[in-house]
């Protein structure tokens, strides 16, 4: 028996199969339930750097301050990259409904997330590279300057790292009674990689502003010029390490790799192979945050219609695509 979307039909291998649902059929949106709270945060986040960058450019060239035209440039490369984010939740909420995506467009902000880590790397990279260079070359700082545009610079990034905080995620949806069980639920991994890779981004930014404070502050009253290469250095280790963390987390929805802490897979198993029901077969994906697809095949001794399976199941929210298939033992 076979219970299929979007055509779901009943099916036992080497029979004919009923095809009175076929005039049924409905759409595979599997966005994040917070998808649309989370574009518009975004697009604020990116117009208040925007604005930010104009102001500090603007001031600089008006003052003469090369610090502040650095840091506003410093700004438009922080857009650029948030705009990673908010392009993929906007092609991911116009395409949500084209066919032309099998499985939906949830893997948006995982593509986008990923490539987000790439430049974070590449960030820390340069952080690492330019700090290395001052520790073994130094160069004069004006540290009053210095500390007015970092201490800007934090309350812009603290101000958009409270914007693009994430709460957990929860599924969501509409269960069709198909196979297609769209819940509420409460998914532990229902994580928004495209809005962790924006909080990241201007978590980065505030990390480097109040290490380079502290590096300043300790400059201007012991003369450690030294101190602000070395704060680089250990601002670019960090960086580093959220980047692949995020690599690792996106990377890994994109290749439908399921990590050992999912309980998904267990909670299947523990749910259908109850009497004489066992499982041959078992594949569980995400298809976006708080949402999952999973394909079982069963071997059973006493095969049941494909609704006593899906209630077993009923109480897995994060099951937002399923397929079933039983043979007989």
């Amino acid at each position: 028996m076979s219970d299929h979307a979007p055509r779901p039909h009943d099916q036992v291998h080497g029979h004919d199969h009923d095809d009175h649902d076929h005039d049924h059929d409905h759409d595979h949106v599997f966005l994040g339930s917070r998808h649309a709270r989370n574009e518009r945060r975004t697009w604020a986040v990116i117009a208040l750097t925007s604005a930010m960058m104009v102001i500090e450019i603007a001031a600089g060239t008006l003052y003469g301050s090369m610090a502040l035209v650095a840091d506003g440039w410093h700004m438009s490369t922080h857009a650029a990259a948030l705009l990673i984010t908010a392009l993929a939740y906007l092609l991911a909420r116009r395409h949500a409904r084209d066919r032309r995506f099998t499985f939906g467009t949830g893997k948006f902000g995982d593509l986008a997330g990923f490539a987000s880590a790439v430049v974070l790397a590449v960030v820390a990279l340069l952080i690492g590279w330019e700090s290395a260079m001052r520790l073994l070359d130094p160069v004069p700082i004006d540290f009053g300057q210095a500390t007015v545009v970092a201490v800007i610079g934090l309350l812009v990034n603290l101000g958009s790292a409270a914007l693009l905080h994430e709460g957990r995620d929860h599924g969501h949806g509409h269960d069709h009674g198909h196979g297609h069980g769209h819940g509420h639920g409460h998914s532990p991994h229902a994580q928004d990689n495209n809005l962790r890779a924006a909080y990241l981004h201007v978590l980065a930014d505030a990390l480097t502003s109040v290490l380079a404070i502290a590096a300043l502050i300790g400059g201007r009253i012991g003369g450690w010029v030294w101190l602000d290469p070395l704060i680089g250095l250990l601002g670019a280790l960090v960086i580093a390490r959220w980047s692949l963390g995020l690599l690792r987390s996106a990377g890994g929805v994109l290749v439908d790799f399921i990590p050992e802490e999912e309980e998904l897979p267990a909670e299947i198993r523990a749910a259908l192979e109850t009497g004489c029901d066992r499982i041959t077969d078992l594949h569980v994906w995400q298809l976006g945050p708080g949402h999952h697809g999973a394909i079982v095949a069963l071997r059973s001794g006493d095969p049941r219609p494909p609704d006593h399976y899906r209630g077993k199941l009923s109480h897995l929210h994060e099951i937002s695509h399923l397929t079933l298939e039983v043979r007989p033992a």
